[in-house]
């Protein structure tokens, strides 16, 4: 039997309270349906926020995490999307990990009409139908129209 790939969610959403009790959950389930294990650094590693050296070792773990998991799925929202969020995203195409992008805000904050956010987080996708990989809204995971599913089950 294939294990499951893991995927590497980065994402904002553990921040704030309602979007960690709301959207994470289901965002998180809607990974794992397509058959992912899904790495989520809230989750996986933002357990000792206390002692000393924390911040550095919290950064540690998650940066790792990005360098072992399959791939990565970041939420891109906000202009300009999560700045912890672009550097896990920067470090996953560096790597060549495959990338999908999720983004359920409507605002643009482009310099070209082709992407609705800066060229640079679109470098990991590829040039053309890159649109199979960037989700806006979590029904569209599950999509078998949409890169995900069959990147999951190869």
């Amino acid at each position: 039997m294939n294990e499951k790939k893991t995927i590497y969610l980065a994402n904002p959403y553990g921040f704030s309270e309602q979007q960690r009790e709301t959207v994470l959950p289901a965002l998180v389930k809607a990974l794992e349906a397509v058959g992912l294990e899904v790495w989520e650094p809230f989750e996986r590693n933002n357990q000792d926020r206390f002692s000393p050296g924390w911040a550095y070792r919290l950064g540690q773990k998650d940066k790792q995490d990005v360098f072992d998991a399959d791939a990565i799925f970041a939420v891109v929202n906000g202009v300009p999307p999560d700045e912890g969020v672009m550097i896990e995203l920067g470090i996953a195409i560096a790597l060549g990990k495959p990338t999908f992008l999720f983004r359920d805000d409507f605002r643009r904050a482009a310099d070209t009409d082709e992407y609705p956010l800066n060229l640079m987080i679109f470098t990991g996708l590829p040039r053309l139908d890159w649109e199979r990989y960037y989700y806006t809204s979590i029904n569209d995971i599950a999509s078998p129209d949409k890169a995900l599913v069959g990147w999951a089950k190869e």
